[in-house]
């Protein structure tokens, strides 16, 4: 048996998870919403990007248990006439996509800043600190607004549009990394004093070696536990950004997106439109949140037991 799979099965992360109902009902439920997202192609009734299936006409019909004529649309219809169980899984492959690229950028960069500060210290610390702390008092919907209006003065509505996708991923990320650099700068600062390091010295390895060799790694528990928070901040944000018109098109729909665009009509009726993508968005992040204040509660090591 591969000897990495024996240690994972006699790990206390693994028993706390077995423990744990709240933690094992969360993944389930995560990992179901991957797959749909994932396989949306395959699981979707409709294509909501295909015109052809698309008719105007069935514009706002009800969910099936509540269509007298006996609509074939289990969820309704939105207010293009789009099977919103469709729309929905679609959206969500969107808004995961959209929440893990941002997360992977913001660590990126946070991750590399924070290594950079606290393992040289000094005047490069003070320099990186103080842009960090600049970044955070920007808040990330001033930096999406000045993006999103430099980008379609520059390229015009078609080209935004068409790299919505990539330019939600970069706002995100660039307004959230210094969550991350924070983190990685108190981490390292712990680690760059053992004797470990000492020892890496002594042997003369370099000082990038140590830093990306052997820091750098003893950091990572506290970057997952933050990972899996920032997704659903990310997934948040994107939804934010969109219900203000400044996230995905509706031609191209996320979560955030379709609670938009049916938000001005929930008062004529048509309430499932907002309705059932806010609650998919809403179990999206509490499982996301969920798994996340487990992991850290199982990585914390005040906590630890084993």
């Amino acid at each position: 048996m591969n000897p990495f799979w024996q240690r994972f099965k006699a790990s206390y992360l693994l028993y706390s998870f077995r423990q744990d109902r709240t933690a094992i009902f969360s993944f389930v439920v995560l990992l179901a919403l991957l797959v749909t997202g994932l396989l949306a192609p395959l699981i979707a009734p409709h294509d909501p990007y295909d015109p052809a299936s698309i008719d105007i006409m069935n514009a706002e019909l009800p969910p099936a248990w509540m269509a007298e004529d006996g609509s074939g649309f289990f969820l309704g219809t939105d207010n293009q006439g789009r099977d919103l169980l469709s729309t929905m899984i679609y959206g969500l492959r969107l808004s995961i996509l959209i929440g893990c690229g941002a997360v992977m950028l913001q660590g990126a960069i946070g991750v590399i800043v924070g290594l950079l500060a606290g393992y040289l210290g000094g005047k490069i610390d003070a320099v990186l600190m103080r842009i960090a702390d600049i970044q955070l008092s920007f808040p990330y919907l001033m930096v999406a607004i000045f993006i999103s209006a430099i980008f379609q003065v520059a390229f015009g509505i078609g080209r935004y549009e068409a790299l919505a996708v990539p330019l939600l991923v970069v706002i995100i990320g660039l307004a959230e990394w210094p969550v991350y650099a924070r983190t990685v700068r108190a981490s390292v600062m712990g680690e760059k004093n053992k004797e470990y390091v000492e020892a890496a010295r002594v042997i003369g390895l370099s000082r990038w070696r140590i830093m990306f060799r052997h820091v750098l790694p003893n950091t990572m528990t506290s970057v997952l536990v933050i990972s899996t928070i920032q997704v659903a901040n990310a997934i948040m944000s994107e939804a934010a950004l969109s219900f203000l018109g400044l996230g995905m098109p509706v031609t191209k729909p996320s979560l955030g997106s379709l609670i938009r665009s049916g938000f001005e009509y929930i008062f004529s009726g048509s309430w499932w439109i907002t309705l059932f993508p806010g609650v998919f968005l809403v179990l999206l992040v509490l499982v996301i949140n969920l798994l996340g204040d487990w992991l850290r509660d199982v990585l914390n090591p005040k906590l630890y037991k084993g």
